[in-house]
């Protein structure tokens, strides 16, 4: 590398981690969309939904929004920049905040269902947050920044709870109303944020016009495949307990108090150690990093077999939290390295359509399970998965492979 080149690469590096900041804020305020979901659709569900195994349909519908967001958002970012994925993002969660507080008024659980698939899409645009922020920047400091943006969920983890806590009682004969009004303001004040986000590099921008390689050839390679595996299940599993855990705590006749606070808790679990999770990938690399993340899993399962306390509940909604960290960051910095430049847009939708997708069917199994199986069950099922999950890193640590090289000028 040239002296040229490598001052032009330290002022992307420099436009990176200011993008990344900004992206952390946006993600705080996106992050507070989901959080409100989770911690209040189920219960609403309960009451509204025509059957007890459909409460959880409306976090579904969710997890279903977000699945078919992933490759519009990576059309648009790919088509006309990434600001206007993201501010087309940030209306769909003023949008979903409207719908549902609507549905509150006038008791409507197909309006709810449908506010939450807009809030899915919101979320979808929210994810691709990480990997926007690698745009232009070197693949050393790439892993660092997906662990700034994830940083912003730890004041999403206390937005969000902090806003069911102090308006879901504001009008009582309508629960919650005000707390989705509330969310579509903070959706407002995330696109003001991210109004501010400047442009790709310029090299980039050339890189768009070109096709890449095939995305069939790209999906195959065993670095995406194992990424991809281990994004789904590490997300995948998180999910469909987290979706289950309101529910259960008030089956188990525990608080909604304590029940918003466990969900505030595990979100500051998901996303705290993001201030560190790129420098143990640095150091230990991804693979050893999603381990660690999948067997942090399998232990809140452990400690939720064990006791329907609040102190099980509390501790196995962390310990589920810091496993998805340390799961689904490491996978997605092996998706960066898995892809050129010029396929990123394209590849990184894919992936998340892979991860959302899968993890749709398990957050509708989840209430099935709840309402058949109890909560016993749904956290039984977060053995197999992640014992897949790790086969799979092992196949690869045995087997390793070379990042992709960049495409040849010419």
């Amino acid at each position: 590398m040239t002296e040229a080149q490598r001052r032009a690469q330290a002022d992307q590096d420099s436009a990176a981690k200011r993008l990344a900041l900004r992206l952390a804020a946006a993600s705080a305020l996106a992050g507070a969309n989901a959080s409100v979901i989770f911690a209040t659709e189920a219960i609403l569900g309960a009451s509204m939904a025509p059957a007890p195994g459909l409460a959880t349909l409306p976090l579904t519908s969710f997890v279903v929004g977000l699945a078919l967001g992933t490759l519009p958002i990576g059309w648009i970012a790919r088509r006309y920049g990434r600001k206007p994925a993201l501010l087309i993002g940030s209306l769909s969660g003023v949008l979903t905040g409207l719908l549902a507080a609507l549905a509150t008024f006038v008791w409507s659980f197909p309006l709810l269902c449908v506010s939450a698939i807009f809030g899915g899409m919101y979320a979808a645009a929210a994810q691709s947050y990480r990997f926007a922020a690698t745009d232009g920047a070197s693949p050393s400091l790439q892993p660092r920044l997906i662990s700034w943006v994830m940083t912003g969920g730890v004041l999403a983890g206390i937005i969000g709870p902090q806003l069911v806590q102090h308006t879901m009682d504001i009008w009582p004969q309508h629960l919650f109303a005000a707390t989705y009004i509330g969310q579509s303001v903070v959706a407002l004040m995330a696109m003001a944020v991210l109004a501010g986000v400047e442009p790709p590099p310029a090299s980039l921008a050339v890189a768009d016009r070109t096709a890449g390689r095939p995305l069939g050839e790209i999906v195959m390679q065993r670095q995406f495949v194992v990424a991809a595996i281990c994004g789904t299940v590490s997300y995948g599993l998180m999910n469909m307990v987290m979706t289950a855990a309101p529910l259960a705590m008030k089956m188990c006749g525990l608080s909604l108090s304590e029940s918003n606070l466990g969900i505030q808790w595990h979100v500051l679990a998901m996303y705290a150690p993001s201030f560190f999770t790129g420098s143990l990938i640095g150091r230990f690399g991804a693979k050893r990093v999603v381990a660690l993340g999948l067997t942090l899993e399998v232990a809140a399962a452990l400690v939720d077999l064990h006791g329907v306390t609040v102190a099980h509940f509390w501790t196995g909604l962390v310990l589920l939290g810091l496993g998805w960290n340390f799961g689904f960051i490491g996978a997605s910095a092996m998706v960066v390295a898995a892809h050129r430049p010029e396929e990123r847009t394209k590849v990184q939708s894919f992936n998340d359509f892979v991860v959302f997708g899968t993890m749709a069917v398990g957050s509708f199994m989840s209430g099935q399970m709840l309402a058949g199986g109890g909560w016993s069950l749904v956290n039984l099922i977060v053995f197999p998965p992640a014992a897949i999950g790790l086969v799979a890193l092992i196949w690869l640590a045995v087997r390793p492979v070379s990042h992709p090289k960049p495409a040849q000028a010419g």
